[in-house]
């Protein structure tokens, strides 16, 4: 009998909404797509943006940008770290966070991971003792959320600044608090496979005056930071737009039209990408010889992705369970194996930084899988994707132990 195979795509997100492509239509009609190319009297669409993205988090301040990876690097650049500092960081997440942090000439100081798959908070302790950092580029990576709540306790007795990258944590919560608004900065992405989709961008939000002041002059608002709406008092930029360079990283109208209508939605889509989740999540329970990754109940998560561990499998286990599952059209991702596949690399394959082992971060991502969930899939196709995955981890394991 032969077995079931999906046959939906992991790559392929719904399109933008017929009111967003209206809205970019406007702005391409209007021939001002600069953010500040604007007509007499007029915000613009990046402003508004800004607004808005500002409102939704809470925060006082927001900037629009090109990139998440530039939001970090600006973040970092706006603290003042350059050359030769150190800046702390989780050992498990996606290279523009390492690259953010050389981006500026700074040197990554990885922390272990939990089996939550969240920065280690006894290591982070450790680390800051060891390394003197005082800038922690955190990244929730796979949207997992760890103890926001005692990890500011370390930092703050420590002197240590929290950048938070949200890339993957766009409207969740740590016990209520928008993911983004526990650091001095919260960083996030506005790439296609993120929460809202401009295909790059990003955003960058805090409520420290100079901090972001530093960040709208650097971003390459020349001496036009009058024209931002999401920005501290004019006074501010006085202090430092003599000694703070451009690094040019600006946001168009056409992105910010397209993002203003989804970021108006996105609470009803994190709904949908949660059903999704829930659904996954449910189907893999109790499989044997795979293990859940527990959520805590304070963390509203945003499940556009679901990861799970086959812990102590041997690769010669785990690679069956890969190809059982592309074969039957199922997508998996695997941060164990030897060479990095697209978004797969981890700490020992960024070079360029200082090398530092970390037993329990390669223990967890030996095991390590991971999963997109678009929203393009149904919650009948997450029932039977987790079928297809519980049928080829069950079959592996069994030959595993005979």
């Amino acid at each position: 009998m032969d077995k079931p195979v999906f046959t939906g795509s992991f790559t392929q997100q719904e399109p933008i909404p017929e009111a967003a492509i209206e809205a970019a239509i406007g702005v391409m009609r209007s021939g001002r797509l600069h953010r500040y190319n604007l007509a007499e009297g007029e915000v613009g669409e990046v402003a508004l943006l800004e607004q808005e993205f500002a409102a939704f988090t809470g925060a006082k301040y927001c900037l629009a940008v090109a990139s998440g990876g530039y939001a970090m690097s600006c973040a970092l650049r706006a603290l003042g770290v350059g050359p030769g500092d150190k800046v702390l960081s989780n050992g498990f997440t996606l290279a523009p966070v390492p690259g953010a942090i050389a981006s500026v000439g700074a040197e990554p100081v990885f922390v272990e991971t939990t089996e939550a798959l969240t920065i280690d908070l006894d290591d982070l302790a450790g680390q800051i003792r060891q390394s003197g950092a005082r800038v922690l580029l955190l990244s929730h990576m796979r949207g997992h959320i760890c103890d926001m709540d005692r990890l500011m306790q370390i930092c703050d007795a420590a002197g240590v600044a929290v950048i938070e990258d949200c890339a993957h944590t766009m409207g969740a919560a740590w016990d209520g608090v928008p993911s983004g608004r526990h650091g001095v900065i919260g960083c996030y992405s506005t790439q296609t496979y993120k929460h809202i989709n401009s295909g790059e961008g990003g955003l960058l939000i805090s409520d420290d005056d100079e901090v972001m002041a530093r960040a709208v002059l650097l971003s390459g608002s020349y001496m036009l930071y009058p024209r931002h709406t999401a920005r501290p008092p004019v006074e501010t930029f006085e202090k430092v737009k003599w000694i703070t360079p451009n690094v040019s990283g600006r946001m168009d109208h056409l992105r910010a039209a397209i993002l203003r209508v989804q970021l108006a939605d996105l609470p009803r889509q994190v709904a949908r990408w949660n059903a999704l989740y829930e659904v996954v999540e449910d189907g893999l329970r109790n499989t044997a010889g795979l293990q859940v990754i527990e959520r805590d109940p304070k963390e509203a998560i945003v499940g556009s992705s679901i990861q799970f561990l086959l812990p102590g499998a041997a690769p010669e286990t785990i690679t069956p369970v890969l190809r059982g599952c592309a074969a039957r059209g199922v997508e998996l991702k695997w941060f164990g194996a030897k060479e990095p596949v697209a978004f797969t690399s981890r700490y020992d394959s960024w070079r360029y930084a200082r090398p530092r082992s970390l037993p329990r971060t390669d223990a967890i991502l030996a095991g390590l899988l991971d999963m997109r969930l678009p929203l393009t899939f149904s919650t009948g196709d997450a029932a039977q994707i987790a079928e297809i995955i519980r049928d080829e981890v069950g079959q592996a394991h069994h030959q595993a132990a005979v």
